[in-house]
């Protein structure tokens, strides 16, 4: 496709002396065509001539057939079909590969849990969308970074302080820590004497952080549950296959980020409200934040600007990708239009993207500081438990195909409904049924004997399974430069829809057909294993 759009805009380049770029889509069933585009309607304006006059001075000069009121179709040759194969069979990923980012470094943040509070199902969501992310960079030739930013100070690690300091922590566990952290958050908001000394407790662990004091029993218990969070987080990454080359406690950028923003105040960026230091938005459209507290201690917001800093110093990134929660956009949007009045350029490299809430069917609003959140490990339990119910038995490939795909199939930016029933499906939109796809293609071949006495000659579904997989390249581009793993997943699912109309209507192993439909299927095979690796899905030997 991209082959008939480069000549296309060559030949209008020529006629007209425009630079145009045109929309190629596959042709509708009523057309006797492979694709089409209407670029002649659109150019007849600029060239006040009609659109059929554009269609046929066009048609002068490449081989397309015309049909009213000015489109243009292209037709794929049999030859062109078969190089076209042969070349994917034989080399498939030179014939696929992108060096767009080669040469370049970019970090993705994604995840970005808190010490002392547990993984909620947006957590695994954003470390699924955001490893997808990271794929994509690293098949354009990017070398990526795996950034995971969390809270290991902060009001939320006073909470939870609170509560364990009137406990006995001899065996602490994750789940004391997320219990203590709702009653801390109910303590805080409903008794003013706790209030206070929770704020007093907050002014402690920053000193305890900043001066690695042990001498303590705060002390103790935050060293303690500090090491048990990120021994929790590990844990639960590897099982989901994500690792993250760097971590970044909010504690390791804090310094950094109080130290510029009281630069950035005698400059003029910043200033002083109430005893606090705040960036006053609203001369650009946005909102007033508070930067640095009127405790003198460092918010979220100066954490956050000696976290894009600290990351230029270790990687001199070429783009910096941070993924949170929709909640977290106008939020953003200050942070970096602060910072933008005195490092420009290292805002022109990030991009922020946003992802809405992860709910079950029934839209239950769920929160993680009343104690009512769906947990991460939940997620994988309930994908497990209806496994079991379905199937009988469980697998862990088939179990975080389901898991990964009930995201990644969705664009990002709206709230998601995961559905454990509908993921766990052998038909329809689900990881799983992607998976038998691949494990019945897998079958085939080993059918299949090596020959190569064969014709060219495609029927129509051999051929549209060809040309859906010649979209590929495509595709990934589009999807790489978007930043949209979706992509990727619904042009899975359409190739499986294809590649099922494919078998149904064609004998392979043993037909006299077989060592072409046999190559069908290896590159089908390919493309299908290096899609879903974009997704981070592993395909199972069997099902």
């Amino acid at each position: 496709m991209e082959e008939i759009k480069q000549e296309l805009k060559q030949a209008i380049k020529n006629l007209y002396n425009l630079d145009f770029e045109p929309d190629i889509t596959p042709s509708p069933e009523n057309i006797d065509a492979d694709y089409s585009t209407n670029a002649p309607l659109k150019l007849a304006k600029d060239l006040h001539k009609s659109p059929m006059q554009i269609a046929e001075e066009i048609g002068d000069k490449i081989n397309v057939k015309i049909t009213p009121p000015g489109f243009l179709n292209f037709d794929l040759s049999n030859e062109y079909l078969d190089q076209k194969l042969d070349n994917l069979y034989k080399n498939f990923s030179e014939e696929i590969k992108s060096d767009e980012f080669k040469g370049k470094t970019v970090i993705c943040e994604f995840s970005d849990p808190n010490p002392f509070k547990v993984l909620h199902v947006g957590h695994l969501y954003t470390s699924v969308v955001g490893d997808s992310i990271s794929r994509l960079y690293e098949y354009a030739g990017a070398k990526v970074i795996r950034a995971n930013f969390g809270g290991d100070v902060g009001l939320h690690v006073a909470k939870t302080m609170y509560i364990l300091l009137q406990k006995d922590i001899d065996d602490l566990k994750i789940e004391d820590i997320a219990k203590s952290y709702v009653e801390g958050t109910a303590a805080y908001e409903e008794d003013e004497n706790a209030k206070q000394e929770i704020t007093k407790i907050n002014k402690e662990i920053y000193k305890i952080n900043s001066e690695n004091l042990h001498d303590s029993r705060l002390a103790e218990i935050y060293w303690k549950g500090r090491e048990l969070s990120y021994e929790y987080f590990e844990n639960f990454y590897a099982e989901i296959g994500v690792k993250f080359d760097k971590y970044y406690p909010e504690s390791t950028v804090a310094g950094l980020g109080l130290e510029t923003v009281k630069r950035e105040l005698a400059a003029g960026v910043y200033e002083k409200s109430d005893g606090a230091v705040v960036f006053k938005g609203e001369k650009y459209g946005l909102h007033t934040r508070v930067f640095i507290n009127n405790e003198g201690v460092p918010t979220y917001e100066a954490k956050d600007v000696g976290l894009i800093f600290t990351k230029w110093e270790d990687y001199h990134f070429d783009k910096s990708v941070v993924i949170t929660g929709s909640e977290q956009a106008d939020y953003m949007k200050v942070v970096l239009k602060s910072i933008e009045q005195y490092a420009k350029e290292l805002v022109e490299k990030t991009a922020h993207l946003t992802h809405g809430l992860v709910k079950l069917p029934g839209n239950v609003k769920m929160s993680s500081r009343k104690g009512n959140f769906l947990k991460a490990v939940d997620v994988l339990e309930m994908i497990n438990e209806e496994l079991k119910t379905t199937y009988g038995s469980t697998d862990e490939k088939i179990s975080l195909a389901a898991t990964k795909y009930a995201f990644l199939k969705y664009k990002m930016g709206g709230n998601i409904i995961f559905d454990p029933q509908e993921s766990v499906k052998m038909t329809g939109n689900s990881g799983p049924y992607l998976l038998y796809s691949c494990v019945r293609a897998k079958k085939i071949l080993t059918n299949c004997k090596d020959t190569t006495a064969d014709n060219n000659i495609y029927n129509i579904y051999e051929k549209n399974i060809i040309k859906k997989m010649l979209e590929y390249k495509d595709l990934l581009s589009g999807a790489v430069a978007e930043m949209a793993p979706h992509k990727v997943a619904g042009y899975l699912y359409e190739l499986a829809q294809e590649f099922s109309r494919f078998y149904e209507n064609c004998q392979v192993a043993g037909s006299e057909e077989e060592a072409k439909r046999a190559k069908i299927v290896k590159v089908y095979s390919d493309v299908m294993a290096h899609g879903l690796d974009i997704l981070g899905i592993k395909i199972p030997e069997k099902m």
